[in-house]
């Protein structure tokens, strides 16, 4: 295989696969675009929260509540999801 054969785009050495990729893409950047519009929706309901509770006096964090979130998010996608998990609830509350 030459470099005149691979697809630029996808790698691909035959057009084939090329479309394949660029289909799996198409609904990558679908998914990946979910995942944005729930975090945005996900970072402005956690932010409702902690104004609400420190409105009616309680405290700025619910360090129990974080352990929950992050154990499952560890739980569900292994080591990784310990980080998913903190820089979720980051864009929620802002660093500590």
């Amino acid at each position: 295989m030459t470099a005149e054969t691979v697809d630029q785009t996808t790698g691909a050495g035959a057009e084939p696969a090329a479309a394949a990729i660029r289909a799996k893409r198409e609904r990558i950047d679908e998914i990946d675009q979910a995942i944005i519009d729930l975090w945005l929706e996900r970072a402005s309901l956690s932010q409702e929260v902690g104004k609400t509770r420190m409105a009616s006096g309680g405290t700025r964090l619910v360090l129990a509540r974080e352990r929950e979130i992050v154990e499952r998010f560890r739980t569900a996608l292994g080591p990784d999801g310990t980080q998913v998990a903190l820089l979720l609830l980051r864009s929620g509350r802002g660093p500590l």
